[in-house]
């Protein structure tokens, strides 16, 4: 029987989420959500905002923005945080049944605050490590709770492989089987470096996947370029480049080998598009073939074409517009489908969205069950 997989949906962090999962003897360090004299709520870390802890259902982008507004005005929020906050929001037996109710059997469930600060928290590797932890924590409770429908996903860094490899043993023994991690250097070294080989050994072992997904994380490219830095939201230039870190991140795994040294690790990119892939894929043999003759050597040996490890062991969502079936039939059946349940640019109408465009459950691709399936190793 099929059993048809949303690969993108957010679970928002109670208040105290951070502070109560914490290590003992660290809750100084652990983020917070804080309202302030407007009765606006804010994501906390030390004395810094990181974030409005806003609360936004599918199709509310323009409301979100108008919101931002109102507190720059000096106008008192419109609503209190907790009051609006719905259990399916947070609790993974409401999220279970939000899930049945949107048509699918089990979904994959991402921090939603979770996406705000992990480049500004990582000023201080140990309070990085206490927050990440912390979140860890109640994902071992959601999945859990979930029943089998909710597959919360862990929240890692690299930064220290000994905490790495303990998260990723203690997840396992909870059953969560997905791990976000930013696509970006680990203190100024390529995720390829020897330095870092244990990371996948690890994730391999314990039978995690590692995901990159949209997230304030460290910067692949230089600071400067962020011209509208401060209290936005949304970077305009990380909005448009939302696919580089992934693919440059991807680029190094595959052609410095550890994708052919490592050939049980999967990787998952959700929500930062999938329309790159076909020309990403041309390139990128294209590239590595180009050069290797060039420079008459490789960057490491490798026993296939780089775009036979990408199909072998990526796989990526693909909103409905992308239109995923035109997809298949340039890159091959690597894509997943998604709703982006509860933000502003997701949908309560996934089923619906994707039929609209020529893809139907129970069809000959993977797109509803099988590529979640295998990142979740199920």
């Amino acid at each position: 029987m099929t059993t048809i997989i949303d690969s993108d949906q957010h679970l928002y962090e109670p208040r105290g989420l951070w502070r109560d999962h914490a290590d003992p003897g660290a809750h100084e360090d652990a983020i917070r959500i804080e309202d302030d004299d407007l009765g606006y709520a804010w994501v906390m870390w030390r004395d810094k905002r990181l974030g409005i802890a806003d609360v936004q259902a599918p199709g509310e982008t323009v409301e979100l923005g108008e919101r931002r507004n109102r507190r720059t005005r000096g106008e008192p929020a419109e609503y209190s945080y907790d009051e609006a906050l719905p259990d399916d929001f947070w609790q993974a037996q409401a999220r279970a049944e939000r899930i049945r109710n949107m048509g699918f059997d089990a979904a994959v469930c991402f921090p939603n605050f979770g996406l705000l600060w992990e480049r500004l928290v990582g000023e201080s590797l140990p309070a990085l490590l206490t927050n990440m932890g912390a979140w860890n924590r109640w994902c071992a409770m959601l999945a859990h709770d979930g029943g089998g429908a909710v597959h919360p996903v862990a929240h890692v860094t690299l930064r220290d492989l000994d905490w790495l490899d303990a998260q990723l043993a203690a997840l396992s023994t909870a059953g969560v089987r997905l791990a976000m991690m930013a696509p970006a250097l680990v203190d100024g070294k390529p995720l390829s470096h020897p330095d870092l080989s244990r990371a996948w050994a690890s994730f391999v072992a314990h039978g995690i996947t590692p995901v990159f997904h949209v997230a304030d994380q460290p910067r692949v490219f230089d600071d400067a370029w962020y011209t509208d830095d401060g209290d936005r939201f949304v970077n305009v230039v990380e909005s448009v480049f939302l696919w580089t870190p992934a693919a440059l991140a991807l680029t190094d795994l595959i052609v410095n080998g550890v994708l052919e040294r490592h050939d049980d690790l999967r990787i998952g990119v959700v929500e930062l598009s999938a329309m790159w892939v076909p020309q990403f894929l041309m390139m990128l043999d294209g590239g590595y073939e180009f050069t290797a003759k060039l420079n008459g050597r490789v960057p490491a040996p490798l026993s296939m074409r780089p775009s036979e490890y990408f199909r072998r062991q990526v796989r990526i969502s693909s909103f409905s517009y992308e239109t995923p079936a035109r997809l298949e039939r340039q890159a091959g059946d690597l894509f997943m489908a998604c709703s982006d349940y509860p933000h502003s640019e997701g949908t309560l109408t996934p089923l619906d969205d994707y039929r609209a465009v020529g893809s139907e459950p129970g069809g000959d691709t993977g797109l509803f069950d099988r590529n979640a399936e295998f990142l979740l190793r199920l």
